[in-house]
């Protein structure tokens, strides 16, 4: 790992203004090299958008009309509280016993003090929530990222982040409530179903940065594989991974270049009609897969 100098952070705080500018334009970041499966995915991301518009985001935003602000907030408090087991196990299988033993007090204050964890009185005695899962641990043991992907009804992930679903799955209450239980009409996965509702309602709030970026695909594409890399640091990534992921290095931090770059690209795919096209602002649809994160495998 490199130094962290002022060389450093003045060419990452560089490309990171390049980025917000080139976003604040409607366009794209910097094009990448590394999604060798792009066909694929951008049929995969167009058939999630459609199932989204059709069927996922009418029930989110059913979901948001029929309660407040408030309440979603201690739905939400509700559900991350169950989880934290998920987190729990991650923590020690990434040698973080302190973590775990952290996220543990946490649930044990929420789900006494704070009434099944619908309040946070964890977060007031400076326990906040850390939420990890096996992706993480296996990247925090140097397996690596993969090729990006975008799965059907999911949303995008990355070869490394599917491992994640089946472990982190065994770990999670939820999951085991739905395996231990035989209702009626499959009611045994309505808990599940409730937590995907509340987590695709979050979605709705970022809806407009979508909708305003010139390639959809490629700006989910980047969010999702920046908020990964933060997950990954615990919010502190090295300035020589925050350049590899803006396309910045020791050898290209010609700002210029970039933007020659930017411009390339926009008129090899403006007309493509294969999803890099600019997006609608008036539209209402949102991808599945801006479920933080992958919503319908892991949980």
């Amino acid at each position: 790992m490199r130094p962290f100098n002022a060389l450093h952070v003045r060419r990452a705080l560089l490309a990171a203004a390049t980025a917000l500018l080139l976003a604040g334009c409607a366009s794209v970041a910097p094009p990448r090299t590394d999604d060798p499966l792009q066909k694929f995915n951008r049929k995969m991301y167009a058939f999630n958008r459609t199932a989204d518009k059709i069927a996922i985001r009418p029930v989110a935003v059913a979901y948001r009309k029929v309660t407040t602000p408030n309440a979603r907030e201690h739905i939400s408090n509700f559900f991350s509280n169950v989880r934290l087991p998920v987190s729990i196990i991650n923590e020690l299988l990434q040698a973080h016993p302190v973590d775990a033993l952290k996220s543990t007090g946490r649930l044990a204050i929420n789900s006494t003090v704070g009434l099944l964890g619908f309040f946070d009185p964890a977060s007031k005695m400076k326990l906040p929530l850390d939420e990890t899962d096996f992706g993480v641990t296996l990247a925090h043991w140097g397996v690596p990222e993969g090729p990006f992907l975008v799965i059907p009804l999911v949303g995008p992930t990355t070869a490394r982040d599917i491992l994640r679903m089946p472990v982190d799955s065994y770990f999670d209450p939820l999951s085991w409530y739905s395996r231990d239980h035989d209702f009626k009409l499959h009611a045994q996965y309505l808990p599940s179903l409730a937590y995907l509702i509340t987590l695709r309602s979050r979605g709705i709030d970022a809806e407009p940065f979508l909708d305003s970026a010139y390639d959809p695909y490629t700006f989910e594409r980047d969010a999702y594989r920046q908020r990964r890399t933060y997950e990954i640091y615990h919010g502190h990534p090295p300035v020589s991974v925050i350049e590899q992921l803006q396309g910045v290095d020791d050898s290209s931090d010609d700002i210029d270049q970039l933007l020659q770059q930017q411009r390339a690209y926009e008129k090899t795919h403006g007309d493509k009609g294969d999803g890099a096209r600019p997006a609608s602002g008036s539209s209402t649809s949102s991808p599945a897969g801006e479920h933080p994160p992958a919503a319908l495998a892991s949980y």
